[in-house]
């Protein structure tokens, strides 16, 4: 075997050369690259406020499930609160109906139906000379008045109870409150 000739040696090493300063250039590129990306502050800070605006998103939908759910429950306990003030109630002016004398109760009985006596001529009289939208403002007013039949009834038997202890006060030589 011969020996290579010296620009045989060159070529090879020479293209050798040239293939391993293409690759320096790539790494050399990409290092480059890099350390731009790195020193490219306002991209980074667009990256950082975009992923800071995607977890507040997602906190602030997190949040708004969470109050949903809670003013859901709050709902419900004032509603169940609701309805067992409501049972309180009746039973309350059940009991100072219980506890009512005869004699109040029928002075009570003979005064609702005079009221409803004098009620039935008022309507008479109202209705023969009342005018038209007065009267439609009246019976609204009346129909509210029945709908809330139950909250008049314990105003009534509150105002009672309260009476009938001022009675029972100034009866006794207390002090009138």
């Amino acid at each position: 075997m011969s020996k290579p000739t010296h620009e045989e040696r060159t070529a090879t090493g020479t293209e050798e050369l040239r293939v391993q300063l293409e690759h320096s250039r790539e790494e050399l590129g990409q290092t480059v690259g890099a350390l731009v990306a790195k020193t490219d502050v306002k991209a980074r800070a667009q990256e950082k406020a975009a992923e800071v605006k995607e977890q507040a998103a997602a906190k602030a939908a997190e949040v708004k499930e969470q109050a949903a759910a809670k003013a859901a429950e709050v709902k419900e306990q004032a509603a169940a609160k609701a309805i067992e003030l409501k049972a309180k109630a009746a039973g309350v002016a059940h009991q100072v109906q219980d506890k009512l004398p005869d004699t109040v109760r029928d002075k009570a009985a003979l005064a609702v139906g005079e009221a409803r006596a004098q009620a039935s001529r008022a309507g008479r009289v109202w209705e023969e000379k009342a005018p038209e939208p007065l009267r439609q403002k009246a019976a609204q007013g009346a129909r509210a008045a029945r709908d809330k039949r139950t909250v008049l009834l314990v105003a009534a038997a509150g105002a009672v109870t309260l009476w009938l202890a001022r009675r029972r006060t100034s009866r006794g030589g207390g002090a009138r409150s």
